[in-house]
């Protein structure tokens, strides 16, 4: 098994609303950041905050980046992110379609 660090990977992050979604996706890919962004709106979150559970509808952002990137990536949506806990989490991309792959590595084209 190939023990070297995937070069892909996807990061997940949830936002309060579709304009503050659409912002960061937009910056991120202008910044050459991230290929892509695809924003999913309609997502329910249930979560404990101080103490309560909560239950906020958010749009969740599918980042789809190189892994190297990672740093620079997270200072953005850090910097960009209205929450005050921002969520981001990053998943190493295994496998994937050859091509798309080569694509997402290149950073979008």
């Amino acid at each position: 098994m190939d023990t070297a660090a995937p070069p892909c990977q996807l990061l997940l992050s949830a936002c309060a609303d579709l304009a503050s979604a659409e912002r960061i996706a937009t910056t991120l890919v202008e910044e050459r950041l991230a290929a892509c962004v695809t924003v999913l709106p309609g997502a329910r979150s249930v979560y404990r905050w101080q103490g309560a559970v909560e239950r906020t509808d958010e749009c969740v952002l599918l980042i789809k980046a190189r892994a190297g990137d990672y740093p620079a990536l997270e200072r953005r949506l850090l910097d960009l992110h209205p929450y005050e806990v921002p969520e981001l989490l990053a998943l190493p991309v295994l496998a994937g379609n050859p091509a798309y792959l080569a694509w997402l590595e290149g950073r979008g084209g």
